[in-house]
């Protein structure tokens, strides 16, 4: 995984230590904590990502 793209989320701000990054991938979406990027990765499948996408909207 070390090779993944990795994205902060657009909701993050300076001020703020809540933040998440996202690494997407075809088959893949994998979610970590910013602040621990070592730290354990959430990682679901591309139907259950856009599900959670069109939930969040």
């Amino acid at each position: 995984m070390t090779s993944a793209r990795w994205r902060k989320s657009s909701f993050s701000s300076g001020s703020q230590n809540n933040c998440v990054e996202v690494s997407l991938a075809v088959e893949h979406a994998r979610v970590r904590d910013s602040k621990n990027a070592t730290g354990p990765i959430l990682a679901v499948n591309a139907q259950t990502w856009q599900a959670l996408l069109r939930w969040v909207e």
